[in-house]
């Protein structure tokens, strides 16, 4: 598996620790005024791969085995400890065999030499620095590492959920389109073979153009009057639908099949072939609302134990893809249930 680099991290420690050399060699070039190969030496040793040996210790192998994996916070202090010390006996060596170097320094062209005690307080404030700026740093990036993993994850499980519902979905309305195919059969109608071609044409919609995330609100309209109209086949009276639209109906965006469960509803569970009573279906719509109502008169008849897979699928996908974006209303009356979805594109 490809391991992928974090940039962000990366880009962190090179800009610590190019301030940190920066300072090192500002002060060296001050502090003497030549400078030989074996003095870089030291204090390329002094204060770049101690320093180092201090920061990355603790930023790889103590925070990640003893806080983030074991969670032993007391036995990460004493280690943190013992290797405070030990980086502070090691500079203390390393100051006693080049004194001259490390101890003395040059102002105003007098030679002064640091005392053992401010030797150690210096190393003390530059160990505790390292430690808490090491420290800062790795839980900084594993933070931000979490969040992101966390969005990633949420992000993938919505895309899994709302694949999962559209599969729920395709099936379920073509399980009834296939029942009222199979009804035409039945009846020996000569318009069986239009249906068959009807429904090939919605299921090339919902197949190949409804896989983006949104489609245009005019497609989606076109995708239920094809619907409406396979339905029309179906009834030899034919079927009563009153579709009212308003406002600016074209490019907006919307999820793929969001509104077809409702229709599909009104037409098995409601009463669709009488002219006194249709199916009324309202579409108002602008740049960044759309209200969409539907109201049929109810067939009790109709109920089965299917009924409802298309309503609650469309539910949920609401809640994935408009949260805290949309309002659904539903009104069940005796004798008529209505409907009302409110979306902000």
């Amino acid at each position: 598996m490809e391991r992928k680099i974090n940039t962000g991290g990366v880009a962190l420690h090179v800009v610590f620790w190019a301030v940190i050399i920066f300072l090192c060699v500002l002060s060296t070039y001050k502090s003497e005024e030549a400078i030989s190969a074996y003095s870089i030496i030291v204090y390329f040793g002094y204060y770049g791969i101690i320093n180092l040996i201090l920061f990355y210790v603790n930023y790889q192998a103590l925070i990640p085995y003893f806080i983030l994996e074991k969670q032993k916070t007391w036995v990460y202090i004493a280690s943190l400890i013992l290797l405070s010390a030990v980086i502070i006996l090691i500079k203390f060596a390393v100051a006693l065999l080049n004194r001259e170097i490390v101890l003395e320094y040059v102002k105003n062209k007098k030679h002064h030499t640091i005392s053992y005690s401010s030797f150690i307080i210096n190393s003390v404030f530059v160990t505790g620095f390292l430690v808490v700026i090491s420290s800062l740093l790795r839980f900084t990036i594993d933070s931000f590492i979490h969040r992101r993993n966390q969005r990633n994850l949420e992000s993938e499980k919505k895309e899994m959920e709302l694949a999962f519902l559209k599969s729920q979905l395709n099936p379920h309305f073509l399980f009834n389109s296939l029942n009222n195919i199979y009804s035409l059969a039945y009846q020996k109608s000569d318009q069986t073979a239009d249906a068959i071609l009807k429904l090939s044409d919605i299921m090339r919609y919902m197949i190949y153009e409804s896989n983006d995330e949104k489609v245009s609100l005019s497609k989606e309209l076109e995708y239920l009057n094809n619907y409406i109209a396979l339905q029309n086949l179906r009834f030899k009276e034919g079927v009563f639908v009153s579709v009212n639209s308003e406002g600016v109906i074209g490019h907006q965006k919307i999820v793929p099949l969001i509104l077809i469960s409702f229709i599909e509803n009104a037409f098995k569970h409601g009463v669709a072939n009488d002219s006194k009573n249709p199916i009324k279906i309202n579409i108002i719509a602008n740049t960044e609302i759309l209200h969409f109502s539907i109201s049929n008169k109810k067939n009790n008849q109709n109920k089965d134990g299917i009924g409802g897979v298309g309503l609650n699928n469309v539910d949920r996908r609401l809640e994935i893809m408009y949260p805290e974006r949309y309002q659904l209303n539903v009104v069940n009356s005796p004798t008529h249930y209505t409907t009302e979805l409110i979306l902000q594109l």
